[in-house]
């Protein structure tokens, strides 16, 4: 094993400066994905166990404000920014129509509703945008990688045949070293590209899972301030 790990330094030290150079973009690729795939899972993981803390909160709690002071609690949860960005517009809306109409504080009106729907098509908007965050650039590192690595083949293959022009011999002793050198650049484009793949795929799962629940809470939240206000006019009819 040693001597295997030695013979894959040798071959990387011994190959030319363009396949040096690949070889350089790539692990810069792997480096990169690896720390989005490190950054991003925590991310999600957080997501993913903040929110289910503050849903059931939400459903358990019969005050809106407490919810809020929650919400601002848990900062990792996109439920929880979603509500409380819902709830801001929501006070605010309902604080406007209470002095310009001298309405009950609680009062709330269609149009009020829709500024609620708005303010929560944005915040919902603005998670999945930070969610998304740098995502697609390991999308990009398993579309190219391989290509990359590729190229940096077909050089030293390109280089190890003008060698044997020049010596004029073909042997297997001359071919395969040069050949397993620019075979090296192949390895490498792939050893970047499927764990952005499959890193990619996992977190646009999770994030599709999380984007449901985000446009389900939302449709909850409106029905609960829609119920009010049937029971408000209701109240005063």
């Amino acid at each position: 094993m040693f001597s295997g790990e030695l013979d894959l330094i040798h071959m990387i030290s011994n190959s030319g400066p363009v396949v040096n150079a690949v070889l350089f973009l790539l692990l810069s690729f792997s480096i990169a994905c690896w720390t989005i795939i490190f950054i991003k899972y925590r991310y999600i993981r957080k997501a993913f166990q903040e929110s289910a803390l503050f849903t059931d909160f939400f459903w358990k709690s019969r005050d809106l404000a407490e919810a809020y002071v929650r919400a601002k609690q848990l900062q990792g949860s996109p439920i929880a920014q979603v509500f409380r960005i819902g709830y801001i517009e929501l006070k605010k809306v309902s604080q406007s129509g209470a002095m310009s109409r001298g309405q009950n504080p609680d009062g709330m009106t269609p149009a009020g509703i829709d500024n609620v729907k708005r303010a929560l098509r944005r915040a919902i908007n603005t998670e999945l945008t930070r969610m998304t965050q740098s995502i697609p650039f390991l999308a990009t590192t398993g579309n190219t990688a391989p290509f990359i690595g590729l190229f940096g083949t077909v050089w030293g293959i390109m280089n190890s045949f003008h060698g044997i022009g020049l010596r004029g011999s073909a042997t297997l002793a001359v071919v395969a070293p040069g050949i397993s050198e620019a075979l090296v650049a192949t390895a490498a484009g792939l050893a970047a590209a499927i764990p952005a793949v499959i890193a990619y795929n996992y977190f646009n799962q999770k994030i599709k899972i999380i984007e449901t629940e985000l446009i389900g809470f939302s449709a909850d939240f409106l029905n609960i301030i829609e119920r009010d206000l049937i029971s408000v006019k209701g109240s005063a009819s």
